[in-house]
């Protein structure tokens, strides 16, 4: 069998990424680990053609189009040849994208398709609270048909994206984000006592303005209290940063609080664990999630997670007692939800303990692993629909 994932994101030495990445290398190395064959293939970060073999999983860079209103064309034009040539070498089994990754894939014989839902343009209308553009909505719409099966990270990835788009009556499996257990693990590093970590691509939908806006809540409680955010910077549509918006507009009601709130940037994959393992609390408040990768990843490490009580929130954490579930809109229950977690550091613990029992059920690495081979397995074997 050989798998053929279209991404952008798969992680390269230098450059940052998203949790796409993270979850396409996870399994494409464990596959690889199985006798599958796997291929990676999408647009570089740096202006050339590149392939790069890492632990066995053959990752094809394609240089990017700088064409003004055609690069949609050309760059999938580029990724039809490249899929051709790898097909014609060594055949491809399946084809996985995310939602818009098939719009405009051209469907070779013999070739299975499928989406796993990640959180399309569709899926995080409301969280941003924006309208449909429509030319990402064709898309969308476009790639479902395209589209032989689905896989959904969550029960909630998948009603509230049949609310704007149609499965077609494909196939469809669930099939959870697998999280590496023996990575993210606990660790005996010495823990500050009051610090809050925040990790993930810093925007607005992840509910970072409204943990900045709990923070002075919780030092009010614990003046020793420190906010370490970590994650790679969003641009808008201008190329204007949402730090800079942060520093600009938030930070400085904080007057000297500012100080106790550091941003490091991007952190390399492996790197994650060390951050995790330093927090006394580990903080997500998220709009809007799929399923999200950092509250479970956090959680295998016996960590006390606060997590957003919306989307897939209640699917991933059973509330005080394997982590804690807030109102991401709300500063006054972020805060209060991390205060109870300093306040209460042995129960604390306990909730960490049955966090990682409980990642360790539904998160597995080899448990879904083997839930994903099952499924691409089924979708060869499956002749018509």
């Amino acid at each position: 069998m050989h798998i053929c994932f279209l991404t952008n994101e798969y992680p390269k030495e230098g450059f940052p990424h998203g949790g796409i990445g993270s979850f396409v290398k996870t399994l494409a190395v464990e596959l690889v680990i199985k006798g599958i064959e796997v291929s990676v293939i999408g647009l570089n970060y740096t202006d050339n053609d590149e392939l790069e073999i890492v632990e066995g999983v053959r990752i094809y860079r394609l240089k990017r189009s700088k064409i003004k209103g055609l690069s949609w064309y050309f760059n999938f034009k580029a990724f039809n040849k490249k899929i051709k040539e790898i097909h014609k070498l060594n055949p491809i089994s399946i084809v996985e994208a995310s939602e818009l990754g098939l719009a405009f894939i051209s469907k070779l014989k013999d070739i299975k398709y499928t989406i796993r839902l990640h959180g399309g343009h569709h899926f995080f209308t409301e969280s941003e609270n924006r309208k449909i553009n429509k030319w990402k909505g064709f898309q969308e719409k476009r790639s479902f048909k395209n589209s032989d099966a689905f896989i959904a990270v969550s029960h909630y990835v998948k009603e509230h994206t049949e609310k704007y788009l149609s499965y077609n009556n494909k196939p469809l499996y669930y099939i959870n984000y697998p999280i590496n257990t023996e990575l993210f693990k606990f660790s005996e590093r010495p823990i500050t006592d009051a610090k809050i970590v925040f990790a993930g691509t810093v925007c607005e939908k992840k509910g970072i303005r409204q943990l900045i806006q709990a923070f002075p809540l919780v030092k009010k409680e614990f003046p020793d209290a420190t906010l370490e955010i970590y994650g790679r910077d969003w641009f808008f549509p201008d190329s204007s940063s949402y730090i800079q918006l942060l520093k600009e507009k938030e930070l400085p009601q904080l007057g000297v609080l500012v100080k106790d709130i550091h941003f490091h940037g991007a952190v390399a994959y492996k790197d994650i664990p060390k951050v995790y393992a330093e927090a006394s609390v580990c903080a997500f408040p998220s709009h809007m999630e799929t399923q999200g990768l950092v509250a479970p990843e956090a959680m295998a490490m016996e960590k006390a997670v606060v997590f957003t009580k919306l989307g897939p929130g209640p699917e991933t954490i059973v509330n005080y007692e394997t982590g804690l579930l807030c109102d991401p809109y709300n500063p006054t229950d972020i805060a209060e939800k991390i205060i109870w977690v300093f306040s209460n550091k042995e129960k604390a613990k306990e909730i960490g303990k049955v966090a990682r029992e409980f990642v360790l059920k539904k998160y597995g690495l080899q448990y879904i692993v083997a839930q994903n081979i099952e499924f691409f397995q089924y979708i060869v074997d499956k002749t018509s629909y």
